[in-house]
């Protein structure tokens, strides 16, 4: 039964008290109307308890902007929301339209560093021996199309919902598809993702993925705190320094990267959460290591640029080549599929967040000391 305005409601009684659920809470489908942005359509979702998120469709049916009771979680990028028509997908162009967001995928066959890699299994030596691969991949290039969305109760509860599917395709390459569905509890403060990626066409083709999920200020900010269950080491030579604790913003700040050898929880669930107590609120994310074994966090307390990444991946920070020369780069035969589940919300208050640093606590103490 959905938790409104402070006391629990079945159907019945709340639906008595208004004259459509979109009163309180909804899924509407809307679209931008002006700048870089003018044409981009979301799906605005409303819980009812101050949790509101956009899906944006044209960018991968990914999770735009997020807010707890005004508050927002995820960091928006300078460039924005740019309509995928503007997309740079070839070299370091992804940093030219990446919107941030609070989950932006990466992926479908590649996911970091660009470069180029052999062909052969497209089996067209004469035309094409090689494919050239930009930063992340392609996906976060490519509108979804809309197959469905809004709400439907079971019982008194009341789930909101949308699924969306994207097609990453080319003559003589690859025929990937993406189907997301995305749901959320009215009553609640998160939402519930899965994907499933299946190679749709007749040959065999690579898979990675990866969640670059994105939270920003007033969330990230000096004194706030990372919680991740396992060791963590950073991606160049440097000492890790003591970067579970969040820094004010930096000039002329360079990114650093930390890879973490994630501890899970029995059934593979891995919680992950940064949290300022000085404002009372956090952001928390939950994948399972079975279908994600990599956790990365990109730390860029920089001016601007300032924002903390926690990524669940299918494959190290170091990328493509080191997959495959660690015999770790997936491939899809025709037909086969990969399925992918993540969770994030907002923790309010003192007790929210005690609750979840101890379930983190519990798998690694030092994680929250």
């Amino acid at each position: 039964m959905p938790r409104l305005f402070g006391a629990t409601y079945r159907r019945a009684d709340l639906m008595r008290r208004v004259g459509r659920l979109e009163q309180v809470a909804g899924v509407r489908l809307v679209a931008a109307g002006d700048g870089i942005e003018r044409g981009v359509r979301l799906l605005e979702f409303r819980t009812g308890t101050g949790f509101v998120f956009d899906v944006v469709i044209d960018r991968a049916f990914d999770i735009g902007r997020c807010e707890m009771s005004g508050v927002p979680l995820a960091w928006i990028s300078p460039p924005g929301f740019v309509g995928p028509w503007f997309a740079e997908p070839e070299g370091m162009g992804w940093f030219r339209s990446f919107p941030g967001g609070l989950v932006s995928t990466a992926g479908l066959d590649h996911t970091l560093i660009g470069g180029e890699d052999t062909a052969e299994q497209f089996n067209q030596p004469h035309l094409k021996p090689t494919e050239t691969y930009g930063m992340m991949g392609r996906v976060w290039t490519l509108p979804a199309r809309l197959t469905g969305y809004g709400e439907r109760w079971e019982g008194d509860d009341c789930i909101l919902w949308a699924e969306g599917v994207v097609q990453q395709a080319a003559v003589f390459g690859e025929d990937i598809t993406l189907r997301r569905r995305i749901e959320a509890t009215v009553g609640g403060s998160s939402f519930r993702l899965r994907d499933e990626v299946e190679n749709t066409g007749h040959t065999r083709t690579t898979h990675m993925l990866l969640y670059h999920c994105n939270v920003g200020f007033p969330i990230v900010d000096e004194g706030a705190e990372l919680l991740v269950p396992g060791p963590g080491v950073p991606t160049d030579p440097l000492p890790a320094g003591d970067y579970r604790r969040l820094d004010a913003p930096i000039a002329d700040l360079t990114e650093r990267c930390f890879e973490h050898d994630v501890i899970t929880e029995p059934d593979g669930t891995v919680p992950v959460a940064i949290l300022n107590r000085r404002i009372g609120m956090g952001v928390y994310q939950l994948f399972n290591k079975r279908q994600l074994p990599r956790q990365t966090t990109c730390r860029m307390p920089g001016e601007g640029l300032y924002v903390v990444a926690i990524e669940a991946s299918t494959n190290r920070d170091a990328g493509r080549w080191d997959a495959r020369e660690r015999g770790e780069l997936t491939e899809l035969r025709p037909g086969e599929t990969r399925t992918y589940d993540l969770e994030m919300g907002a923790l309010v208050g003192a007790d929210e967040m005690d609750a979840f640093a101890g379930r983190v606590g519990r798998l690694d103490p030092q994680a929250v000391a």
